[in-house]
This record gives structure tokens, C-alpha cells and sequence, in this order.
């Protein structure tokens, strides 16, 4: 009898923490994605946007895995900081996702405003569906943005 009573908010409690986990996990590879694909791009000094990038771009079902990748957005930019400290978009690459436009104004942190320098910015998008949906969060976007500084030259350039 006591078991019965017990059982609904135990289900209750057992399907709202997988399902709160699950969200924790894929917030956590989104972050990690956005990661280790700025910081591989961040040790070329020049990159290839046909064949380099879209194998950076395609590793990323290797980190989201078992996740699926395919609504996976991705876009990686690199920012040049003229003498005036003004952020714009040297050149920007998309994986199913638009890229930003050439000569579009960035806001950057304060702290990596340095004039005459280059950032590159990772922006990783992934709409998020619970598989069980039990909580009913319903689809929702977890997002990451990170700023990395070039490795081995002071700016990446990009070729066809």
C-alpha cells in the first residue's frame, strides 16, 4: 500500500532528473564543441575554408556524440581590432548556420580590445529537444561564444 502511494513521485522524481541531466550534459559538449573547434582553428595561420574548416566543422559530431549533430550551428569568425580599438569581421565561415558579415562591427571584451590585433570568435548554437520531454521544457537553443587569441601569428588568414 505504502509502495503505491510512493511510486507516482518517485517516477516523478526519477524522470525529471534523467531528463535534467540530459540538458546538463549537452549544455556541457555545446561549451566544450565551441572549444576545441576555436582553439584547433587558433593554431593555423592561414586556413582553408573548403577543406580545413569543414573537417574542423565535421569533428564536431565527434564531440557531441551520442547526441546527434545534424541542428548543430557553427560559426567561426576572425575579429581584426583596428588602431582605433573598432572590432569588424576580417572573415567569418558557417556550418549550418549563416555567417556574420565581412566588415560587420563586433563588440568584444574589454580586456581583449587591443588595438592593431586579431580574435577569433567561436559561436556554437544547438536546439535542444528532451528526449522524453516528461518536464514538457520543450525545444529550446543552448548557446556558447568564446573569444580566442591567435597562436602562432598575429592574425589567421583564410583562403578558398
Amino acid at each position: 500500500m505504502e509502495f503505491a502511494l510512493i511510486l507516482p513521485a518517485l517516477l516523478l522524481f526519477f524522470f525529471a532528473t534523467t531528463e535534467i541531466e540530459q540538458a546538463v550534459i549537452v549544455y556541457q559538449l555545446v561549451g566544450q564543441t565551441n572549444s576545441t573547434i576555436t582553439n584547433i582553428v587558433s593554431q593555423y595561420t592561414s586556413i582553408s575554408a573548403s577543406s580545413q574548416l569543414q573537417d574542423i566543422f565535421a569533428a564536431a559530431s565527434n564531440i557531441l556524440a551520442p547526441y546527434p549533430a545534424a541542428p548543430v550551428e557553427i560559426v567561426i569568425s576572425s575579429i581584426a581590432i583596428d588602431g582605433n580599438g573598432n572590432a569588424t569581421v576580417a572573415w567569418s565561415q558557417g556550418y549550418n548556420a549563416s555567417a556574420l558579415a565581412v566588415g560587420q562591427t563586433i563588440n568584444i571584451p574589454v580586456s581583449l580590445d587591443q588595438p592593431n590585433t586579431s580574435v577569433l570568435l567561436g559561436q556554437v548554437d544547438y536546439p535542444f529537444t528532451p528526449t522524453i520531454d516528461f518536464l514538457k521544457l520543450g525545444p529550446f537553443d543552448m548557446t556558447s561564444t568564446v573569444y580566442m587569441l591567435p597562436r602562432n601569428s598575429s592574425s589567421i588568414s583564410l583562403t578558398p
